[in-house]
């Protein structure tokens, strides 16, 4: 029975180094619950060296083959350090009605690069790819996570993506069923409520999930979303006409089926712990993440299989198809034991993952005009980022703060939970004098993420972009992330102002896109791929 449930842990080895205590079960916690069968663990955080260790030690508290699973949407080097970091999804999806051979050979290897690192890990189940179309523009979780925003081209992205992560040993779980692309609310803050009926779902948000189960995809992840015009009671989670009538036999899905975490407040705020453990699996969910409390969901479906509520059978069904895709791990795993080795090698990451991070990164820059500095006068770098928790977008050697810095730029970092820096004045929204005297290179880091939602209204930037072109005081806009915030600057940025974008946020985007960007006249070229020093 336990073999249901999947709980969460750090990657490190320590208690103390957990980064999300509320979530991370501790090693006493994990070492119990393993040891009385729970089937599985969600990691995060850690060096790929450390979860190599842990992954090990995790399975030496089990009796049982485990399944050992991350978020690694764009590579392991998202969630853990010293793995490749790639670009989102959506930078192929942009680029996929240009070259539509090119962005299929490259989602192919972006999947070789997440199993192959995965698994080197110790990981077995990676939970990718993200199946939603985008087809909100305002979405706040799924956004750039997407592989675009049409269905055929996210169908045949995530297939080639499918294609080459489940050819490097790992198991492949295609999210979030039936589609999180049209929500404007973060089901990890509340639920959301969608009105599409089923032939829209027919017509675009199940197209990619099909072309994935046609394929052969191992599990689908279930949404925290009402379709209030499909089933009015329950969410997708809960509800039997999503996974048993349309999932299972309409679309003929026969592997595991998994809940989104059910720590998310669209369920938290509605149900309690055991209630939802009990109705996602009494819906046709055959593995439980992330409950809130492991133990009270446990035992919550013992009681409802000894009270007839959910069937013996039904249990059985659940477990054979957890034990069956485990089993098919064997089979490529054997083919791929002499690649083993290349995890003791100095570099974590090969030539081929290098370069696919920096093709990806190369061809999602777009420059709109340079950036002149002129280190002679007072000069502002203003960074706006989602959040400054536990992020490693931006630290103090990220390079959107030491290039700038390195120009003789005063760094400003502003993020939703900082200093407020508006004041009343909606056409000038921004307290200039706050930030001090000269010229202003403005940084924007907007994408959707967990856990953020719509924490801050980003009409006020651009009523400060106005604002600040209108005072000549702009030097330079950056957005990093969210394609569609930077055409919606687009179309409010005088044609004269310098402006450049890339989808990735991580250091070595920052670092390619401002050394192309910002120039001076006195600028000393790199020769040895590392920073651009201009003080000299």
């Amino acid at each position: 029975m336990a073999e249901l449930l999947v709980v969460r842990a750090s990657g490190y080895a320590y208690d103390s180094q957990r980064k999300y205590p509320q979530f991370e079960l501790s090693n006493q916690s994990l070492k119990q619950l393993l040891g009385e069968g729970v089937g599985g663990v969600i990691l995060y955080g850690g060096s790929v060296n450390e979860l190599k260790e842990r992954t090990n030690i995790l399975r030496s508290w089990s009796k049982y083959p485990i399944l050992l699973c991350a978020d690694v949407e764009e590579g392991v080097g998202q969630r853990f350090e010293g793995g490749s970091w790639l670009p989102p999804p959506m930078s192929l999806g942009l680029r996929y009605s240009q070259k539509p051979k090119e962005s299929l050979v490259l989602a192919e290897e972006y999947g070789k690069c997440i199993g192959n690192q995965a698994r080197r890990c110790g990981l077995n189940w990676v939970l990718a790819p993200v199946c939603d179309v985008n087809s909100n523009p305002l979405n706040p979780v799924i956004n750039m996570r997407a592989w675009g925003s049409e269905p055929e081209a996210v169908a045949a992205l995530t297939s080639a993506f499918h294609k080459g992560l489940v050819g490097e040993g790992v198991l492949s779980c295609a999210k979030h069923f039936p589609g999180h692309g049209e929500t404007r609310v973060d089901s990890h803050m509340d639920l959301p409520i969608i009105e599409n009926d089923i032939s829209r779902l027919n017509d675009l948000e199940l197209i990619p999930f099909q072309a994935l189960i046609n394929h052969g995809v191992n599990s689908v992840m279930t949404a925290h979303i009402l379709f209030k015009n499909i089933d009015s009671s329950y969410p997708a989670t809960f509800s039997k006409k999503f996974l048993l009538n349309l999932l299972r036999k309409k679309m003929g899905f026969d592997g595991i089926i998994v809940t989104d975490a059910l720590v998310m407040k669209a369920i938290t705020k509605r149900y309690g712990c055991a209630e939802a453990a009990v109705m996602a699996f009494e819906a046709g969910a055959d593995l439980i993440l992330m409950p809130e409390d492991p133990m009270i969901a446990i035992n919550a479906i013992v009681d409802s299989l000894i009270s007839g509520r959910i069937s013996i059978n039904r249990l059985e069904t659940s477990l054979y198809r957890r034990r069956r895709e485990i089993s098919k791990l064997q089979k490529t795993l054997s083919k791929l034991i002499c690649r083993q080795s290349s995890f003791q090698s100095k570099e974590f990451e090969d030539t081929n993952h290098l370069d696919l991070a920096d093709k990806m990164i190369d061809m999602s820059i777009e420059i709109k005009h340079y950036s002149y500095i002129d280190s002679s006068h007072n000069q502002i770098n203003l960074v706006r980022v989602d959040s400054l928790s536990s992020t490693p977008i931006l630290t103090i050697s990220s390079p959107a703060l030491i290039i700038p810095k390195r120009l003789g730029c005063k760094n400003i970092i502003y993020h939703p939970d900082g200093v407020n820096p508006w004041q009343a004045k909606p056409q000038e929204p921004l307290a200039i004098e706050r930030l001090g005297r000269g010229r202003i290179l403005l940084q924007f880091f907007v994408r959707g993420n967990p856990f953020i939602g719509n924490q801050e209204d980003l009409s006020l930037w651009i009523a400060a972009v106005k604002q600040l072109q209108k005072n000549h005081l702009l030097s330079g806009l950056v957005v990093y992330g969210s394609f569609y915030f930077w055409k919606e600057l687009l179309e409010i940025l005088d044609s004269s102002v310098p402006a450049a974008y890339t989808s990735g946020q991580m250091p070595k985007a920052q670092e390619k896109l401002l050394q192309s960007f910002l120039q001076t006249k006195k600028e000393i070229v790199n020769t040895n791929n590392t920073f651009i020093d201009f003080t000299n």
